[in-house]
Parts: structure tokens; C-alpha cells; sequence
């Protein structure tokens, strides 16, 4: 398979999409699916095969986005290329739906796509979400698809392929923010002749629904940033680790290896050069601990999935003890488009710092939840009042937690500040892998606390002591608290936790595990000390059995 190829199968795809009257994709991503998606793409379907006319062609494709509005369908009229959308569509609202692709627009039925959640994004990693169908490898390749893996093999060397990766600026989108061209450079200078690259696919915060979403949508994208980062560091096997908790995605990737390796574009030899690159998938069992790299790894190779101390880094001592690359599915999906434009084309979108966009799934209390992608530096008030269409109800802001259970709750002060890896860090906050909910004046801070540490509480592999006990007593007390059965001196015990537990466990789950409640206590340690007895009311210790007893 070479360019030549690419663009024939591309050049066909687009033609027979242009003969047709009319296309009409419908989301079958797992959010829409959830709303009956399946019966109204079936309903569609019937009655396109019913059509005399014909020349209507019934499509399905990944996340248009806005999940909340489900299921989504939108219609393009293939000569004038205006696109309309619809949402809330039902099975009993297809025939009234296809009867009028030729008329006015079903107005009950319609989504504004003008709106700022659509107008506001800058999508790159979700370019192809919502227009291509994730099972059908031509589709991609007509989005251009594997055409910088193709381009990057037969006319450019490794070298050049990490170069730009560090032109971009690219930081790692899994939560560190770690430069991924830095980290590609350490596994490619390592002397081993056996080098892995891993996809970590692992997303479990609580809210996130990024990476689940790219791979139900755009799985060949992140298959082919897999390739390109094992060119650039001379690896030629891969796993994809993802959870067995998204069956969807596990099927469509599965199928995607399978049509890419079949075409030549994954495999042996591929584009006719020694380049040669495998990928396997291994599914998780569901443990939060398996996102961190070297419980993954672990895992990986058949062993029990906790944490190892650092150094050595994957980068030198990884998967079997070989240097390995370790990014998340979005890291990788922003790789195809650095090389099909430039490190250059990428760095100039964002900030100095935090380059190109980011991908946030937006849920909580507000209008319009979905999946969302924005260009770093973006204010926080864009996101909520903008793209996310406000509170919904009357009611008022209160915070946004970012960063899953390791990030931190915002309130309404921090609403202009950018988003940005390093102003989320000091502002008590972390970028995370990109999650994102929105909490109304309904909500307690103490309760949104208490909820993400026994979180971090049962999804603690239990290897450090800090971790292991330090959660269960900062979530005993925070239970006090909730209670109104605590006084100061629980309070007071409270943060020294946080500081001993952050400082000494193992692994980024327990040091991580204190930011909700350093962070609510930060911003509204008013609600804690609302629930707070008054001293003199403190319950008397339990008294000490020794062994004279």
C-alpha cells in the first residue's frame, strides 16, 4: 500500500458518496446507543431499501458530541452540502424524518449546529468523530487516513518523525503533561534491539468518556499514531490496554487491526519497506491502579496490577524489562495530523506552553454534556457558559472539578483563568485526562469530597501503606464531617493526612488522592466548618485494651 493506493481507495470513497441523493449518518457511539440508536438506524435503513428513488445512503458513524441530545442523526444534502441535524430522534419519528430529506427540515426534531458547543471547538483528534464510519477502513483512508504513516515510512527516517513530534510541543494527554517528543527520544536512544509501544486506554475517572469515545469513533486514528511512534523509536510490537467495560470499543478496534493488517498498513513489511509493526489488545478487569504505567505493565505480562518505584522509568525498563513507550489514546490521535501538517502548524494552536487542543468530556450540571474539543489556553467560562450552554434550571455556578479523582473543584473566581496545564497545577487543579463536571449551588463540597476519596478508598491496590490506610481514615473523617459528628481536631487531622498521604505513597493514585479535599478546603472550607461541633462536644476516645486486660 502506498500513496498512490491511498488516494485511489480515497478518490473512489468520495465519489460514491457524492452519487449519492443524500447521506444520513446517525451516531452509533455508546451514548446514543444507550437512547435506541440501533432502532432508529434500522428504521432508517428500511426505509431507504423501500426508497424507489434511491440513491439515499444510511450511515453509521461515531460521537457527534453533544451526548446529552441523544441519539443524533444529521443529514447532508450531498450537492449543496448543507448539513442538518437532528436530536432526541426516535424510532416512531424515521419515516416523518426520511420522508422530508427532500423538504424543509423536520423543525421538532432539529439541532442548531451554529450553537457555540458546535462553534466554539477546534477539533483535530475528533476530526473524523461523527462524519466516518469506525468500521470501515476506506472511509479513512478518504479523511486522509494513514497517509502519514505511508509517507513517514517511505520518505522520512525515524529522526525526522521526532522531530516534529518535539517541534509540536505535544504534551502527554493521559494527566502528567509529560513532552511526548522528550519521552519518544529516551525509548529511541535506548541501546535494546526489543522496544514496546503501549496504548494506555485505561480511562476510569469517574465522568471521563474521552478515550472510549475516540476509539468507538476514530479507531484506525489512534492505530495509526500507534505505528508512527513505533517507527520513530524502533519498536515493532504494541498493546492497546483497554477495559473489558467497553465492549464497543474493544470490537471496533479488533476489526480495525484486522482490515489494516489485511490492506498492508499494519503487519509485516508494511508499505513494501523493513518496517514491520504488530498490535495486540489486552483487556483490563477495571482497576483504577492499572492507568498508572507500571501497574499497567504489569497487568500486561499476567501479574497482579500494582505500582513499582521510580526509576527506572518505562522509558529505559519497561514491559519485560525492554525500553517502552507508553502514551494515552489521545496522545496518540494528535500524531497523524502533526505529521500530515507540521510540528510547526501544531505548536501555533494553544499556548506557549500547553500547545494544540484538548479533548474534555463535559458532564455534570449543565446544559449541553457532551464531548467537546478546545484549544488549550480556552477560559473556563467558555466552556461552561459558552460551549456547555450554562446551568440549567435557574440555578448558579458553584465549581468544575477537573482531573477526575486527582484533580481539583474550581469555583466561580477561577472561571477566567485559561486552561492550561500549568495554571490548572496552581490553582489546586490538574489537567487530568479530561474530565470535566460542572456542579450547581445544589451541591456540597464536603459530599463531593467524601465521594471521590472512597473512590481513591476502593481502587487503592493496597501495595503502601499511606495509600492503603491514609484513604480509609481521610474518608472515616470526611464521613465525621458529612455527619456533623466532627469537631476542629478532626479537621485539623484531616489536612495532615493529605500532606502525609501526598508526600509518601507509591504512585500517583494516593499522591493525587488528597486534591479534592485540599481543593474544596481551599475554596469552601466554610462548608466544612458549617458541619463542625463545637470542641467541648468532642466524643471521648475509645479507651486502650492492653494485655493486662
Amino acid at each position: 500500500m502506498n500513496l498512490e493506493d491511498l488516494a485511489e481507495i480515497a478518490e473512489q470513497s468520495v465519489e460514491a458518496e457524492k452519487s449519492q441523493r443524500h447521506c444520513v449518518r446517525v451516531c452509533m457511539a455508546a451514548s446514543c446507543q444507550s437512547s435506541g440508536a440501533g432502532a432508529v438506524l434500522e428504521g432508517l435503513r428500511q426505509h431507504a431499501k423501500q426508497d424507489a428513488d434511491g440513491g439515499v445512503h444510511v450511515k453509521p458513524v461515531g460521537c457527534m458530541g453533544l451526548c446529552s441530545a441523544g441519539p443524533l442523526v444529521s443529514v447532508d444534502a450531498t450537492e449543496s452540502k448543507t448539513e442538518v441535524m437532528y436530536k432526541d430522534v426516535k424510532p416512531d419519528d424515521t419515516e416523518e424524518l426520511y420522508a422530508g430529506l427532500d423538504g424543509a427540515p423536520l423543525e421538532r426534531l432539529r439541532c442548531p449546529t451554529d450553537i457555540p458547543f458546535f462553534a466554539c471547538q477546534q477539533r483535530i483528534v475528533l476530526k473524523n468523530s461523527g462524519i466516518i464510519d469506525p468500521e470501515n477502513l476506506d472511509d479513512y483512508i478518504a479523511a486522509g487516513g494513514y497517509s502519514s504513516l505511508v509517507r513517514a515510512v517511505t520518505e522520512m527516517t525515524p529522526a525526522d518523525v521526532l522531530r516534529e513530534v518535539k517541534q509540536s510541543g505535544l504534551r502527554g494527554r493521559g494527566g502528567g503533561g509529560y513532552p511526548a517528543g522528550l519521552k519518544w527520544s529516551t525509548v529511541a536512544m535506548a541501546p535494546e534491539p526489543h522496544k514496546f509501544v503501549i496504548c494506555n486506554a485505561d480511562e476510569g475517572d469517574p465522568g471521563a468518556f474521552m478515550d472510549r469515545a475516540v476509539l468507538e469513533s476514530d479507531p484506525h486514528r489512534v492505530l495509526e499514531g500507534m505505528a508512527l511512534a513505533g517507527y520513530a523509536i524502533g519498536a515493532e510490537h504494541a498493546y492497546v490496554y483497554i477495559r473489558a467495560e467497553y465492549p464497543l470499543a474493544v470490537e471496533r478496534l479488533k476489526k480495525a487491526i484486522k482490515q489494516a493488517t489485511k490492506k498492508g498498513l499494519l503487519g509485516r513489511r508494511i508499505s513494501d519497506t523493513t518496517f514491520n509493526f504488530e498490535i495486540e489488545i489486552r483487556l483490563g478487569a477495571g482497576a483504577f491502579v492499572c492507568g498508572e504505567e507500571t501497574a499497567l505493565m504489569a497487568s500486561i505480562q499476567g501479574l497482579r496490577g500494582q505500582p513499582r518505584p521510580r526509576p527506572p522509568y518505562p522509558a529505559e525498563e519497561g514491559l519485560w524489562e525492554c525500553p517502552t513507550l507508553i502514551n494515552n489514546v489521545e496522545t496518540l490521535a494528535n500524531i497523524p495530523s502533526i505529521l500530515a501538517r507540521g510540528g510547526d502548524w501544531f505548536k501555533g494552536i494553544g499556548t506557549e506552553t500547553s500547545t494544540g487542543t484538548k479533548v474534555f468530556a463535559l458532564a455534570g450540571r449543565i446544559a449541553h454534556s457532551g464531548l467537546i474539543e478546545v484549544p488549550m489556553g480556552i477560559r473556563l467560562r467558555e466552556i461552561v457558559e459558552q460551549i456547555g450552554g450554562g446551568i440549567p434550571d435557574g440555578r448558579r455556578f458553584k465549581a468544575v472539578q477537573t482531573g477526575g479523582p486527582s484533580g481539583g473543584c474550581l469555583p466561580e473566581e477561577h472561571l477566567d483563568m485559561s486552561v492550561e496545564y500549568d495554571t490548572l497545577r496552581s490553582a489546586g487543579s490538574i489537567m487530568g485526562s479530561g474530565g470535566m463536571i460542572v456542579m450547581d449551588e445544589t451541591s456540597s463540597m464536603v459530599d463531593v469530597a467524601r465521594y471521590f476519596m472512597e473512590f481513591c478508598m476502593t481502587e487503592s491496590c493496597g501495595k503502601c501503606v499511606p495509600c492503603r490506610a491514609g484513604t480509609v481514615q481521610m474518608h472515616e473523617l470526611l464521613d465525621k464531617i458529612a455527619e456533623g459528628r466532627a469537631t476542629q481536631a478532626d479537621l485539623d487531622l484531616l489536612e495532615e493526612l493529605c500532606d502525609v498521604v501526598q508526600a509518601t505513597s507509591l504512585c500517583g493514585l494516593g499522591q493525587t488522592a488528597p486534591n479534592p479535599v485540599l481543593s474544596t478546603l481551599r475554596y469552601f472550607r466554610h462548608e466544612y466548618d458549617e458541619k463542625l461541633r463545637p470542641e467541648s462536644e468532642r466524643l471521648p476516645p475509645l479507651p486502650v485494651v492492653t494485655g493486662d486486660h
